[in-house]
């Protein structure tokens, strides 16, 4: 009797919180016998944690900031309204450009060379990097000839290690790039299943894949010295479907895709002074890559006035330049319209990206030089000179005749590929 005493008395000691820690029936601490948690959170003796409290004063807080924030955004969209109009009316504030080092991919020819003569005129120090040893001779004559600043070197932006070594030789020889401009692109011409599988990859590897390793290669050093401008040279072909271009046209999405996310990205890390431009032309006159181009309603483009407005956008800081530019307002209809509307305009603006495209035993020859269905490379590498030879003497008697010397068209043995 004095033990069972003693072991009530025990259990109606208070805890810790001034309650009992058993009455006799077994039931928690004064609660109710539904498994109830005491002050401490402690449920059948498992102790649990009570979730914080949300009062009115918290819900109203997350209220207003909430609408403060959008609140700023519509405010700050007003004030960016307003200056792009206060632009458009009196000019866009240009900067000099005959501080920095210049870099432009495939300024061997094309594009690219007009680019680099232009700089050169305004003192910019211009590099160029080409696979093609031979015009990359002929740009820098071009530039010196004009009293311009201009070297180049032998380089394949399609292979990172071979960016990154260069871009240590730049750094050595001239100094750091302030100024990036990622021109090189290549194109096939071929209906997708039509186009061997390397040449994909070759699409891919120059036309975007390149650029991040150009970027990063020449960015840290922008990023230290607090400027820089990288100006992505894509394409109308980013923004809207052709046929003929499946290969080229992704990869000049990805191309428009990297400099919007490139630009958002330096804006979140708060490197504002470094400037990003993404130029979208439509087909250019007497580059090698769409001369032979069936297009209607919109001309092809000169090539020099497409060279002056590339130079005129990176003056300005320009985030998009679009050309010819009313094309960018048709390019809002895209989201508007239907597909049957936006797949009829495509194909009655653009009937054959390639009329020409390759003659069908290059076609063959290429597609049979691909890997099928997981098989090795090897009867690539296996190609003989002979043949090699054949296909180059084949692909260049489809060439368009001859432009006029001032630029170079350069049609690569490549079994088809075709290079800006």
């Amino acid at each position: 009797m004095e033990k069972n005493n003693n072991n009530l008395m025990a259990d109606e000691l208070p805890n810790g919180n001034g309650l009992p820690n058993r009455n006799g029936h077994g039931i928690p601490n004064g609660h109710g016998g539904h498994g109830l948690s005491n002050g401490n959170g402690v449920v059948n003796g498992q102790e649990t944690v009570a979730p914080p409290a949300t009062g009115w004063r918290q819900t109203l807080w997350n209220s207003w900031d909430a609408f403060a924030d959008v609140a700023w955004f519509i405010i700050c969209c007003v004030g960016f309204i307003f200056q792009d109009l206060y632009y458009i009316v009196f000019g866009y504030p240009e900067k000099e450009l005959n501080t920095d080092i210049a870099l432009i991919t495939g300024g061997g020819n094309g594009l690219g060379r007009l680019l680099a003569e232009r700089l050169g005129k305004m003192g910019t120090k211009v590099i160029i990097w080409d696979i093609n040893k031979k015009g990359i001779a002929e740009t820098i004559e071009i530039v010196e000839e004009a009293g311009g600043y201009c070297k180049g070197y032998v380089v394949d932006i399609s292979k990172k290690e071979e960016v990154y070594k260069a871009a240590d030789v730049i750094r050595e020889e001239v100094g750091d790039i302030t100024l990036l401009i990622n021109n090189a692109g290549v194109v096939s011409g071929l209906h997708l299943l039509d186009t061997p599988d390397h040449l994909i990859e070759r699409s891919f590897n120059v036309n975007v894949m390149a650029h991040f390793w150009t970027t990063k290669a020449f960015l840290p050093k922008m990023i230290e010295n607090d400027r820089g401008h990288i100006a992505t040279i894509a394409s109308l072909a980013g923004h809207v479907g052709i046929s003929k271009l499946v290969d080229y046209c992704a990869s000049k999405f990805a191309a428009v895709g990297f400099d919007e996310a490139l630009r958002l990205e330096l804006e979140v890390l708060g490197h504002t002074n470094i400037r990003t431009t993404c130029i979208c032309p439509f087909f250019i006159q007497a580059t090698g890559m769409f001369d032979d181009v069936n297009a209607r309603w919109v001309p092809t483009l000169n090539p020099n006035d497409v060279a002056d407005r590339v130079i005129s956008a990176i003056r300005k800081n320009e985030k998009l330049a679009v050309i010819p530019g009313f094309l960018k307002a048709l390019l809002s209809l895209k989201w508007t319209f239907p597909w049957g509307c936006v797949g009829g305009l495509l194909r009655r603006l653009v009937p054959d990206a390639s009329p020409q495209g390759l003659p069908s035993s290059i076609g063959a020859a290429a597609t049979s030089a691909s890997p099928v269905n997981g098989k090795s490379k090897s009867s690539m590498a296996s190609t003989t000179a002979a043949d090699m030879a054949a296909l180059d003497a084949e692909l260049s008697s489809v060439t368009l005749p001859a432009k006029p010397p001032s630029m170079l068209i350069q049609r690569t043995p490549s079994l088809g590929e075709r290079v800006l």
